[in-house]
């Protein structure tokens, strides 16, 4: 099974300020699941945009089963059987579930009509085939980010390619749907499909890899055996240094209360909620998706209407209807997805980042510019925001780096409280591990922070308390960080936690 399906030689690619990969030499045998790790920024997701025709290289050669290709577009690259699943989710809401599948490959009939009828067989077969319960005439608009997730991951498979590029592919969906990815994946290894697997989620990686290679700047750091390697190494081969700690979590005192929310629902979505967060304390939410976690940190800052409760800051009842209430009371939130209510993707890293404290600079009637750049670059510093300049626009940035350029925008409001939504999906280890420690330097100088999370360890390791939500309502509350399990969690997650254990 060692022969090469697609290989990679010398491939550079440079972006005005930025040489993104510098002379990569990559290559994936027939049947395996190649993993690539990196931190954001490290070249991965432009790799695969070259494979996939969507950039151009400025030097180097592609050859799949040995013979050069010139693959101009996503298209032609289809042609070559590749397929790929992107890190950021671009669908169109008001598409229906059948259009999306078939986008940009409908079948036509004789006279050049679109043949809706495969249409809808074909797409019924695939609905059924990976039990998700829609009509194939159902909006995107009404679907999760799961589902569209598993759908995105469908039409990839669909196209019967020989090569599957996966980038960040579990991001967005449940345990549950991970375990039907990786079945999928099994499936095509049978089948010879050769898949490119990019994760940040250790676990995952180890668990389905074959091969692993390493980017670091743009270059190939090495590839080897997944047997060949551990979780150290591969992590000391991505940032260049050995991390010892994982969560930089240090012990903080605990002052009084400084948030309260008592009595929260809104009808049909959360019910009940109660919790309160002290001085110096990292409050995490912990529970499945669907939960309600979300949903409930979007009504405290103002973002969805609540029915009933009230929120306390300072033990005064605060009024939040709209998110400007919730920054008057130096209330901030950073949002799950970055994408659709974080960045602004056509404005500049430091418009991004300033938007929300132009107050600051606008005074006798003028905008004071310098005083604004000198500001931004002061919090892009502490976060260590990797940008060819304030002008780059965000988009162009890796996902980690746009999110370190959120947390700055909220950073330049000087906040008391911070409600932190999955603050490090889609990020690696060297970002997190930034992203903790600014969180251990914000609880020192006296703010509090909610911190929502899938990624149990993370909880684990930073927060002082925990709640759990099972189906809109907080269901524990663990106060003991020297008894936190993920076990544990899950019982409460899952509304199993008065069951016997058996």
């Amino acid at each position: 099974m060692d022969e090469i399906k697609i290989q990679l030689k010398g491939i550079s690619k440079s972006f005005p300020g930025v040489k993104a990969l510098d002379n990569v030499n990559f290559a994936v045998r027939k049947g395996t699941v190649h993993c690539l790790c990196g931190e954001n920024g490290a070249g991965k997701s432009t790799l695969m945009k070259v494979i996939n025709g969507l950039y151009k290289q400025d030097t180097g050669e592609i050859l799949i089963d040995g013979k050069p290709v010139e693959i101009k577009d996503p298209i032609q690259a289809r042609e070559y059987g590749i397929a790929m699943i992107a890190q950021e989710l671009n669908y169109i809401p008001e598409m229906s579930i059948e259009e999306n599948v078939f986008l940009g490959r409908l079948p036509v009939k004789k006279y050049g009509n679109v043949d809706w009828k495969t249409v809808r067989t074909e797409t019924l077969r695939f609905l059924e085939q990976e039990s998700l319960p829609y009509k194939p005439d159902q909006k995107l608009k009404t679907l999760t980010v799961s589902d569209i997730q598993m759908l995105e991951i469908i039409k990839a498979i669909s196209y019967n390619a020989q090569i599957v590029i996966m980038d960040e592919p579990t991001s967005a969906i449940t345990n549950r749907e991970v375990e039907i990815l990786f079945q999928k994946i099994a499936e095509l290894k049978e089948r010879g499909v050769s898949i490119i697997y990019i994760s940040h989620k250790m676990e995952e990686v180890f668990r389905i890899a074959d091969d692993i290679t390493v980017l670091r700047d743009g270059t190939v750091v090495g590839t080897k055996p997944a047997s060949e390697l551990t979780l150290d190494k591969v992590i000391a081969m991505m940032v260049g240094r050995e991390m010892t700690n994982a969560y930089p979590k240090e012990h903080v005192p605990i002052g009084e209360t400084i948030f309260e929310v008592k009595g929260l629902g809104c009808k049909g979505v959360f019910k009940d909620i109660n919790f309160h967060v002290r001085r110096g304390e990292i409050v995490g939410f912990a529970g499945l998706m669907g939960a309600g976690r979300t949903e409930t940190m979007r009504a405290i800052f103002g973002l969805d209407p609540y029915d009933e409760g009230s929120i306390l800051i300072h033990g005064k009842d605060t009024k939040i209807k709209q998110p400007s209430d919730a920054i008057a009371n130096s209330l901030v939130m950073l949002s799950e997805d970055r994408r659709r209510y974080g960045i602004i993707p056509i404005r500049s890293v430091m418009e991004n980042a300033s938007i929300s404290s132009l107050d600051k600079f606008f005074y006798g009637g003028h905008a004071h510019r310098q005083l604004e750049r000198e500001t931004v670059q002061k919090y892009f510093g502490r976060m260590n925001v990797k940008t060819p300049s304030l002008e780059t626009l965000i988009q162009a940035l890796s996902g980690g780096n746009q999110q370190k350029v959120l947390l700055a925008k909220w950073m330049l409001r000087e906040p008391e409280i911070l409600i932190l939504d999955e603050p490090t999906r889609g990020i690696d280890v060297g970002a997190k591990f930034e992203i903790y420690k600014l969180m251990t330097e914000l609880v020192e100088e006296g703010k509090t922070i909610v911190m929502v999370s899938s990624e149990l360890p993370e909880l684990i390791g930073m927060c002082d308390r925990i709640y759990v939500m099972n189906k809109g309502r907080i269901t524990g509350c663990l106060e003991d960080p020297e008894e936190f399990t993920q076990e544990l969690i899950m019982r409460y997650a899952t509304g199993t936690q008065n069951m016997e254990v058996q």
